[in-house]
């Protein structure tokens, strides 16, 4: 009797989810079976829905629904606390299943190459993220001291970190942060938020929901100034062939010409302003340095030589994010991930690297919301079972599922389980009960671990 297929999937995100659920649908599912385990380093699933997604941002996080249905069938197992390739690398992995799928995504933060963003205030946003994020891999603090902040960006990233500098500690207090994220925000002394675009409204990246959800804060008076607010033929035609863009652009018009509130905390969205220097005294942060554009007449901006100095104590760049380069695997330096051909990965001799896929963000660079991810993971997986059903596709030594669980423990690899997901889901919970939240996440990983039984 033929044994199921058995694939590994590196990344227990959503893409690594949605591509185990493209598995789960195919016909080979049914004959002659197949037997995902999806490694995760991380102690807990989700990726960037647990450590990428504002806490204030429930209605996205409610995508772990649909993603814990997957989780929950029995051809799936999942090996969390498992770092690629520290405890397990690509030729162990090949020991074990006929195809290994990568979906490890993006976590460091884009290099802005200006002068001054060395300096003590520049941060990336990526490394603020996993800070409120409460991602146990970084600091359990973070500087909050300055008054007048700058964002860098006009991405739905740069909005999260933009609304949480602008947020007040109790507002957040009925999420899931943590209590030293609570601690860190209380002291936060952010009065005026400023978000810099270099190009105009029609150009934004922002999501129109998003945008709409800076306006709900009592605490965030959101300024627009009507001179920003300016269209060229390129403009006008993205507007009429994109609705979204459409929304975010009728939405900042109608910001721009309404007289300013009385909310305490301002947030600027400032367009047509390309910064070009981070300033600094005393190696700190004093100021941000932009030049003005102008539109070219394609949706395109030109400098226009016309500088501004503005008074700011710290800057955080929020200009896309970068993958980690994946030992054994071919790299593209410039856009920051794997070459594939449909989700093979392509060495440079132009061949297949055999047995071997990548999906979402490690396969096409940081873009698009979480959904488009699905489509990417279906083309991946037709790509595998396509390799499958030709007989392209390595034979593994020991494809017993066992020979993994004997493997890691050989190793003294402290992995958690789905099962194990869900004692630490309810530990989380029952912290949060007490104080009418939904649940307080945890972030020692040694907590995380305990917690799971690990």
């Amino acid at each position: 009797m033929p044994r199921p297929l058995r694939v590994a999937i590196v990344g227990a995100g959503p893409a690594g989810i949605y591509a185990a659920d493209a598995l789960l649908k195919s016909a080979v599912a049914v004959e002659p079976g197949v037997s995902i385990d999806l490694f995760e380093r991380m102690p807990a699933p989700f990726g960037l829905i647990r450590y990428g997604v504002a806490p204030d941002h429930p209605r996205i996080k409610g995508i772990i629904t649909a993603l814990h249905q997957v989780l929950d069938k029995p051809q799936i197992r999942l090996f969390g606390n498992v770092d690629y390739p520290g405890d397990i690398n690509l030729d162990d992995l090949r020991a074990f299943y006929d195809a290994v799928i990568f979906s490890t995504g993006a976590t460091a933060d884009r290099h802005l190459d200006i002068p001054g963003i060395e300096l003590d205030g520049s941060y990336g946003a990526a490394d603020f993220v996993s800070w409120y994020d409460g991602h146990p891999d970084v600091p359990r603090t973070w500087p909050l001291e300055a008054e007048k902040v700058a964002v860098l960006g006009v991405g739905n990233v740069a909005l999260d970190v933009a609304r949480i500098l602008a947020k007040t500690a109790e507002e957040l207090l009925p999420t899931e942060i943590p209590p030293n994220v609570h601690e860190g925000l209380k002291a936060n002394k952010a009065l005026e938020v400023h978000v810099f675009g270099r190009r105009g409204p029609a150009q934004a990246k922002f999501s129109p929901l998003e945008l709409r959800e800076l306006d709900h804060s009592p605490n965030i008076e959101v300024i627009v100034d009507p001179e920003d607010i300016d269209y060229d033929e390129g403009s006008i035609a993205t507007r009429r062939g994109n609705k979204q863009a459409d929304m975010v652009a009728k939405t900042l018009e109608n910001w721009a010409i309404r007289d300013i509130g009385e909310r305490r905390h301002k947030l600027f969205l400032h367009f047509f302003e390309s910064p070009t220097e981070i300033l600094g005294e005393d190696g700190k942060v004093v100021g941000l340095r932009t030049e003005r554009t102008a539109l070219d007449g394609t949706g395109n901006v030109k400098g226009t030589g016309e500088f501004k100095d503005w008074d700011l104590g710290a800057v955080y760049r929020a200009v896309g994010y970068l993958s980690d380069k994946l030992p054994k695997l071919p790299w593209d330096v410039e856009s920051g991930t794997v070459p594939d051909k449909a989700g093979r990965v392509i060495e440079e001799t132009g061949e297949h690297l055999t047995s071997t896929y990548v999906t979402g963000w490690i396969r096409r660079g940081p873009v698009g919301l979480i959904g488009h991810t699905k489509g990417d993971a279906n083309e991946t997986v037709a790509s595998l079972l396509d390799d499958h059903g030709n007989g392209r596709l390595q034979t593994p030594a020991s494809p017993e599922p066992e020979a993994v669980d004997a493997f890691l423990t050989e190793r003294n690899v402290r992995f958690t389980t789905w099962e194990g997901w869900y004692r630490l889901d309810a530990a989380e919970k029952a912290l949060g009960e007490p104080q009418g939240r939904e649940r307080v996440k945890l972030v020692e990983r040694e907590d995380m671990l305990g917690a799971s039984g690990a």
